[in-house]
C-alpha cells in the first residue's frame, strides 16, 4: 500500500498535536473511569494489570509502575477488587509477595468500552504504510521512554525538596 500524501509539519505543530492528544486522552480516562464506576487512578492500575496478561504484577511493580505508594496501591487493589475487576493471589514463589490478576469480567468490560476506539484507530493505522507505522511505534516507544525518565527526575526533585522529617514518613 501507498502512503497518503501528508501535510507537512514542523517539530513544533507535531508538539501542539501531541498535547492536544494528550489533553484528550486526560478528559477521556475521566469519562471512562466514570463509566466504569472508577476513579482515574483505579483505572490507570487497571489499565497496567490488564496489560500484564498472562503474567500477573506484583503489586510492587503496579506501585512504581503507576508512580503511587505501596499503600496507596493497596487502597486501589481494595478498590478494584470491591468492585469486581481484579484479585490478589500470593506470589507461587514468593508468599510474602502479592500479585494481582483481572477478573475475565473485567477485561470483557474494559474491551467494550475500549474496543469502538481501538477499532478506529486501526482503521486509522490503515491509512499508514507499514514503514510509517514503524516510524510511529519507534516514535511512541522512544517517547514513552523520555516520559519515565522525566518522571523519574520529577519524583526524585520533588523528593530531595523535601523537609527531610517528611521525606522519611513518605517512604
Amino acid at each position: 500500500m501507498d502512503g497518503k500524501p501528508r501535510p507537512e509539519a514542523t517539530p513544533e505543530q507535531a508538539l501542539a498535536g501531541m498535547d492536544q492528544l494528550i489533553a484528550l486522552s486526560l478528559v477521556g480516562q475521566h469519562d471512562i473511569a466514570q463509566r466504569l464506576g472508577l476513579n482515574v487512578t483505579d483505572v490507570t492500575c487497571l489499565g497496567f494489570i490488564l496489560a500484564a496478561g498472562d503474567d500477573p504484577i506484583s503489586a510492587g511493580a503496579l506501585a512504581e509502575q503507576a508512580g503511587l505508594t505501596t499503600g496507596a496501591v493497596t487502597g486501589v487493589l481494595n478498590r478494584l477488587e470491591k468492585a469486581g475487576f481484579a484479585h490478589r493471589r500470593a506470589d507461587p514463589e514468593d508468599r510474602r509477595r502479592v500479585r494481582v490478576v483481572a477478573d475475565p469480567a473485567a477485561v470483557a468490560t474494559a474491551a467494550a468500552v475500549y474496543e469502538p476506539f481501538y477499532r478506529r484507530l486501526n482503521e486509522l493505522f490503515a491509512d499508514y504504510t507499514p514503514a510509517e507505522i514503524a516510524v510511529l511505534s519507534d516514535w511512541f516507544t522512544r517517547a514513552g521512554d523520555l516520559m519515565r525518565t522525566y518522571l523519574e527526575e520529577i519524583r526524585r526533585d520533588q523528593l530531595a525538596a523535601m523537609p527531610r522529617a517528611r521525606r522519611t514518613r513518605s517512604r
